[in-house]
């Protein structure tokens, strides 16, 4: 964790890690963000993954891990929500294979969220997945950020993913770049940067 305390904070920050990589490597991007108001919080996947296989991978393949981490991301958002912060000043956020988990635990707890952040991740299966998910994102700002040329996620599956989360009823932005690696760029942080901002100037009420 970084910033405020989440019970004084105005806004939350979800950060959810790539596959191989630590918690600490998102809390990095703290400093970069920079936004007032903030907690910034990076849960730990054990051993470093989420789940063991591709994201483009038969669902089964990836069970129980995926259901266990996202068991283990309900867990942690109704920690933050239990803490007074509604769902609504909350941003999940993920790189890479935590991206793809961000946008999957969403597109299956639909609701409104201050945010959803996918840098270089789609929803998660292969591409026949039934996409039959409930609920509605109520409007929920959506970015969606990859390379136009990504070795690990191909762009169909951003364009397709924006397209199951427009149909929930989320606000998506989608900006694939050309040239660039598996990574984040200036762009995509501006953007997020933004969308903090938003959260910060805007009135809520606190729970108990």
């Amino acid at each position: 964790m970084a910033g405020e305390p989440v019970s004084r904070a105005r806004a939350a920050l979800l950060m959810l890690h790539g596959r191989g990589a630590r918690a600490e490597n998102m809390l990095s991007l703290v400093n970069e963000l920079d936004q007032p108001g903030f907690a910034y919080l990076a849960p730990q996947a054990a051993g470093d993954t989420w789940y063991p296989d591709r994201f483009l991978a038969p669902l089964e393949q990836n069970e129980p891990w995926l259901s266990s981490a996202l068991a283990f991301l309900r867990a942690v958002l109704e920690e933050v929500t239990g803490a007074g912060l509604p769902y609504e000043q909350v941003i999940l956020l993920g790189f890479s294979q935590g991206a793809c988990l961000a946008l999957e635990f969403a597109a299956r707890n639909a609701r409104r969220y201050g945010g959803v952040v996918g840098w270089s991740g789609a929803l998660i299966g292969p591409e026949d997945t039934p996409r039959e998910y409930k609920g509605s994102l109520v409007g929920t700002p959506v970015f969606l950020g990859c390379s136009a040329a990504d070795f690990h996620v191909p762009k169909e599956r951003v364009h397709d993913t924006k397209q199951v989360l427009t149909r929930l009823g989320g606000a998506v932005t989608e900006r694939l770049y050309p040239n660039m690696g598996h990574t984040v760029n200036q762009d995509e942080l501006d953007f997020v940067r933004g969308m903090m901002r938003g959260l910060t100037h805007k009135q809520f009420h606190r729970g108990a």
